[in-house]
């Protein structure tokens, strides 16, 4: 660093893991020695820090190694989807410390939903007095900086409402509020694919289908928070079914969970929910395997135009029918591989998600420290 680091700075480095020791930050920011002693100092005090044992020697005194406080405080975060939300209280590195599951239908309503979910938090905090922030996934287009829904792909009554003045009345803390699929594709770059690639494309198949885009490291939200939309994108030869949103053959109207029971049923398959379909492609039936490759194809159709406009190293498959459904998995790769462009497929690979339904509570957690831990808010807290 070429100017004077400030604590905030400080801390960035020490969280991850690119300066451990005072010297170390001395090396990197250039800063003297009591200047490095006086900004550890201030971290150690307002508990953001803590020393640990004594780190390997290379001569003379171990240097004592400096560590995130990780425990210094928790953050509750949730997960919405159209009918089961994960509810959880996380520490300062974005682990879960306690997690519950809950059937809540969304579209009762944020009067209904937003009680829920705050009595759910005060029961899992028991006490706790050391909330940071609140982090809130929803499935809907939300304008991020005022966490406002501006659109709903299952809860079309929480059109126009501004979440985060809600829940603050209740927790006075920052209250960070996301599309939901957004918050999977945090979850499941920063855990898994961080270390090695900055570019990843998320697509979450369920009742719905959407997508979360991480470009150069960080979420593409779009001017009004709208990117990643692909469920309306139509494909080809969807044989005309009409979709919520008016228009014809959206892919999430003819590749979703909901789309491939509609289309097993008028097929004469005794089909209740996913399970059932998930029965029959393990029976080997062919006619409920062809529907669900079918899916994957059309699918891969939109996947195949956002591969050539943003070329991500990795297309993750997530949600209910993509952790499911090989059949699926396969219909979308034959056809990504086959139409995207030879350059953007060269090194592309498509992968089942390896968090699974755990990425959404963690990328919640992970887009409140973000916040709460910058270090522009780590200095502004300390004046």
């Amino acid at each position: 660093m070429s100017r004077l680091a400030t604590p905030g700075e400080v801390l960035q480095l020490i969280r991850s893991g690119e300066a451990v020791t005072r010297a170390d930050i001395g090396r990197v920011t250039g800063l003297s020695r009591p200047a490095v002693a006086h900004r550890v100092a201030d971290l150690l005090q307002r508990g953001l820090i803590v020393e640990d044992a004594e780190g390997p020697s290379t001569g003379g005194r171990p240097p004592v190694r400096l560590r995130f406080a990780t425990s210094g405080g928790v953050v509750p975060v949730a997960s919405l989807g159209a009918r089961r939300t994960q509810i959880a209280l996380c520490d300062l590195a974005g682990e879960v410390l306690q997690r519950t599951d809950l059937d809540i239908d969304v579209e009762e309503g944020p009067g209904v939903v937003l009680p829920l979910l705050m009595d759910t938090w005060e029961k899992l905090l028991d006490g706790r007095d050391d909330v940071v922030g609140i982090g809130l996934g929803v499935p809907a287009t939300v304008e991020f900086a005022a966490g406002r829904v501006e659109s709903a792909r299952v809860m079309a009554s929480w059109t126009g409402v501004v979440i985060p003045p809600i829940i603050a009345e209740r927790f006075r803390v920052p209250v960070l509020v996301d599309n939901d699929v957004n918050v999977i594709a945090m979850g499941e770059h920063r855990v898994v694919y961080a270390s090695e690639l900055d570019d990843l494309l998320f697509v979450k198949v369920s009742t719905r289908i959407g997508a979360g885009v991480i470009s150069g490291g960080g979420i593409l939200r779009g001017a009004l928070g709208a990117a990643g939309e692909i469920g309306h994108i139509p494909v080809r030869d969807g044989g005309g079914v009409l979709c919520r949103c008016g228009n014809l053959d959206c892919v999430d109207s003819v590749a979703s969970g909901t789309a491939i029971l509609r289309e097993l049923r008028a097929k004469g398959r005794d089909v209740m929910s996913l399970a059932d379909v998930t029965a029959l492609v393990r029976a080997g039936d062919a006619e409920t395997m062809a529907v669900v490759r079918q899916a994957g194809r059309w699918l891969g159709e939109v996947i195949s135009g956002a591969v050539n406009l943003l070329n991500p190293a990795v297309v993750v498959l997530g949600g209910d029918v993509a952790e499911m459904f090989q059949p699926l998995v396969s219909g979308v790769r034959e056809v990504v591989y086959r139409r995207s462009t030879q350059l953007a497929t060269r090194s592309l690979r498509i992968e089942r998600s390896r968090l699974g339904p755990g990425a959404g509570i963690t990328g919640c957690a992970l887009m409140v420290l973000d916040h709460v831990l910058s270090a522009q808010a780590v200095d502004a807290a300390a004046r």
